[in-house]
C-alpha cells in the first residue's frame, strides 16, 4: 500500500526575527502510515521529485496548509497532528471548497477503478509531475486547492481500490482444506484465554501460513493446524482428528470401553517423569482391580513409548473392543511393571452412594451420608441432587462428599454442583492473560443442602472441575476438606467441533478460587490430613467409621455437629 505524502511548507509565527535573510524555509513531509499516526519531516521538495509516492504539492502559506490538513482529517475520519511542526489537523474544520467538474471528477474516478490499479498509480505518477511546478510563499507559484482535493481522493480511494481487489482476488483463491484452517484459526482467535498468543501475532501467523505451509490435503492440513497450536506452547490445546474426537465425547456422555484410567500430562506436583500420568481409575474397572494408582506414570502403550505421546493419542490406544487386551508400562514407585489388561465395556456413572451407620454421635447424627462423585458428565449435578434427596429420606442429617480420583470433566457440571451446596457466594473467577473475566456465583436458587454438616476427600486424582468444586467449598468454609493436595489443573479447556468432524479442545480460561487462589500446578492444600491406609471405596468407608480406632476416626463427633 502507497503512502499519501502531502508537501507544503510550515511557517514560524511572525516575530521580529522574521526578515528576508532568516525567514525559516522548512519543506514538510506528511506522510500518512495509519489514521492518526505520521510525522512531518523536514525535506527539500526536489528529493520528494524522486519519490515514487503519490505527492501533493500545496501553496507555502500556513492557512492553506492548515486546511490541507484539515481536509485529510475529513477524509480519513480522525484528528491529525503532525509530531513534528505542531500542526493539527480536525475534520470538524474542514472547510468544502468549491472543486470545479466535481461531477466529472467522480466520473473519471470510476472508470479508472474498473481498470487494472496499475493504470491508476501511472495516472498518480504522471499528475505528479504535473502539480509539481508549484510557487514559493511570495507568489511566484500558484496552485489551487480543488488540486489538493483531487489527489487527496485520488490517492485514497487507491488505497481502497487495492485493498479490495487484494482481499477478492485472497477469498477467490482458498480452497476447502485452506478454510478448514481458517475455521480453526479463528476458533482459537475468539475462545483461547492469552490474546497475546505466546507472544506472537496471531494475524500474521495466519497470513504467512496461508502463503507458506501444504494444504493440498485433509492430513497436510491437519499438521499446519497442529504446527499452528504448537506455537502457543499450551498441552492442553490441541487438534483431535475426528475419530479422536468422538473419543473425547463419548467420555463426557456417560459409556466407553477400556481400561478405566483417567490419564494426564505430568504437570501436577511431580514434573520428573516422562509419561503420562495416572490422575484415577475407574472404581471397579480393570486398571483399579490390577492396582494401578493415582500418580503412576504409564511408560509404554503396546510397546510404544508415551514420553511425547499426547494423551488423545494415549487415550485411542487405550480403548479397543471389549474382551481385547493391552499391554503397559507402568512406573508405580520405586519399580517399573508390565501389565497386560482385557478391555471392558466402562459405565461412567459419576455417583455413588451409601448410608453409614456411626456410634457414638447421638441419635441424630447417627446416619452419614457418603457420596462418591467419580466424573463431571452430563448427568453429574442431577445424580448428586437425587443422591441427596434419597439419602434424606433415611434419615441422613450430615454428608461426607468424597471427590478423590476425580479427574474433572464437564465445567459447566462442576458449577452447577456447587450450587447444590452453597446458599450464596462466589464459585469460582475465571481469568484471562488481563484478569478476571467472569464470576460464577451461586444465588440459592439451586441450593437443596447448604446448611447439613459437610465433609470433603480429596486427593492426588482430584483435578479440574472436582478442584473448582472443592475450592469453591473450602473457601466459602462451606465444608472441612481432608486429604492430600490435588492434582492442580487451573486452566479450563472447551471443546469445539470443526466443518469435518474433528474438534479443537481450547484453553478458554484459567480460573481462581472465591479466595483468589491460582491453583495450577500447585493444587488445593487440605485442612487436614488422611492416613495412607484410609480406604477409597465406599463400602470400606463405612466399615472404617464403625471402629474408632481405625484410620476414619475422623473425630466425627466434632465435625458433624453445628
Amino acid at each position: 500500500m502507497g503512502s499519501l505524502l502531502v508537501v507544503g511548507r510550515a511557517l514560524p509565527a511572525p516575530s521580529d526575527e522574521h526578515s528576508k535573510n532568516h525567514r525559516l524555509k522548512l519543506w514538510a513531509t506528511i506522510e500518512v502510515k495509519a489514521k492518526s499516526k505520521f510525522w512531518c519531516f523536514p525535506r527539500k521538495l526536489k528529493k520528494v521529485k524522486k519519490s515514487n509516492d503519490q505527492v501533493l504539492a500545496i501553496n507555502e502559506d500556513p492557512g492553506e496548509y492548515q486546511n490541507a490538513l484539515n481536509s485529510m482529517a475529513y477524509y480519513l475520519g480522525s484528528s491529525l497532528q503532525c509530531r513534528m511542526c505542531g500542526f493539527r489537523g480536525r475534520r470538524k474544520h474542514f472547510k468544502l471548497l468549491k472543486v470545479p467538474h466535481k461531477a466529472s471528477l467522480i466520473q473519471r474516478l470510476q472508470t479508472l477503478f474498473s481498470a487494472s490499479p496499475k493504470i491508476l498509480s501511472s495516472y498518480i505518477l504522471s499528475f505528479q509531475r504535473k502539480v509539481q511546478k508549484v510557487t514559493c510563499w511570495q507568489g511566484k507559484f500558484i496552485i489551487s486547492i480543488g488540486t489538493i482535493f483531487s489527489c487527496v481522493v485520488v490517492s485514497m480511494m487507491l488505497i481502497i481500490s487495492a485493498s479490495v481487489t487484494v482481499s477478492k482476488d485472497s477469498t477467490w483463491a482458498l480452497t476447502e482444506d485452506n478454510r478448514l484452517f481458517l475455521e480453526a484459526w479463528r476458533t482459537v482467535d475468539r475462545a483461547y484465554f492469552d490474546k497475546t498468543f505466546n507472544g506472537q501475532s496471531w494475524f500474521r501467523y495466519r497470513e504467512n501460513a496461508l502463503r507458506n505451509e501444504p494444504m493440498n490435503n485433509r492430513e497436510e492440513t491437519y499438521m499446519a493446524i497442529k504446527k499452528m497450536l504448537s506455537t502457543l506452547d499450551d498441552p492442553f490445546t490441541r487438534f483431535l482428528e475426528p475419530e479422536k474426537f468422538k473419543i473425547l465425547r463419548s467420555g463426557t456422555q456417560g459409556a466407553l470401553t477400556g481400561v478405566g484410567l483417567s490419564i494426564g500430562y505430568p504437570t501436577g506436583l511431580d514434573l520428573s517423569s516422562a509419561g503420562l500420568v495416572v490422575i484415577s481409575t475407574s472404581p471397579g474397572g480393570p486398571a483399579n482391580k490390577i492396582g494401578i494408582k493415582p500418580g503412576d506414570v504409564i511408560l509404554a502403550i503396546d510397546d510404544r513409548s508415551t514420553e511425547t505421546m499426547d494423551i488423545y493419542e494415549a487415550a485411542e490406544l487405550l480403548q479397543g473392543t471389549e474382551g481385547s487386551t493391552v499391554k503397559l508400562d507402568i512406573h508405580s514407585g520405586p519399580e517399573i511393571k508390565q501389565m497386560a489388561l482385557r478391555r471392558e465395556k466402562i459405565t461412567l456413572n459419576p455417583v455413588k452412594l451409601r448410608l453409614c451407620e456411626v456410634p457414638g454421635l447421638g441419635n441424630d447424627s447417627s446416619r452419614i451420608g457418603y457420596i462418591k462423585l467419580t466424573s463431571f458428565n452430563q448427568n453429574t449435578s442431577g445424580a448428586v441432587r437425587d443422591a441427596i434427596e434419597s439419602l434424606r429420606g433415611s434419615g441422613v442429617k450430615s454428608f461426607v462428599l468424597d471427590l478423590r480420583d476425580n479427574s474433572g470433566g464437564l465445567f459447566a457440571e462442576g458449577i452447577e454442583t456447587a450450587k447444590i451446596w452453597l446458599e450464596k457466594g462466589v464459585i469460582v473467577y475465571i481469568c484471562d492473560s488481563r484478569g478476571v473475566r467472569d464470576i460464577y456465583e451461586a444465588d440459592g436458587s439451586n441450593a437443596i443442602a447448604a446448611s447439613e454438616p459437610l465433609i470433603v476427600l480429596v486427593n492426588r486424582g482430584t483435578a479440574s472441575a472436582s478442584e473448582i468444586l472443592a475450592g469453591a467449598l473450602k473457601d466459602n468454609k462451606r465444608a472441612v476438606l481432608y486429604g492430600e493436595p490435588t492434582f492442580g489443573k487451573g486452566k479450563i479447556q472447551s471443546v469445539f467441533e470443526l466443518s469435518d468432524g474433528s474438534g479443537l479442545a481450547v484453553t478458554v480460561a484459567r480460573y481462581e478460587t472465591p479466595g483468589h487462589t491460582d491453583i495450577d500446578k500447585v493444587g488445593i492444600i487440605p485442612d487436614r490430613t488422611l492416613p495412607p491406609s484410609f480406604p477409597l471405596d465406599e463400602d470400606s468407608f463405612c466399615n472404617c467409621l464403625k471402629d474408632p480406632a481405625s484410620a476414619c476416626n475422623l473425630d466425627t463427633a466434632a465435625l458433624f455437629s453445628r
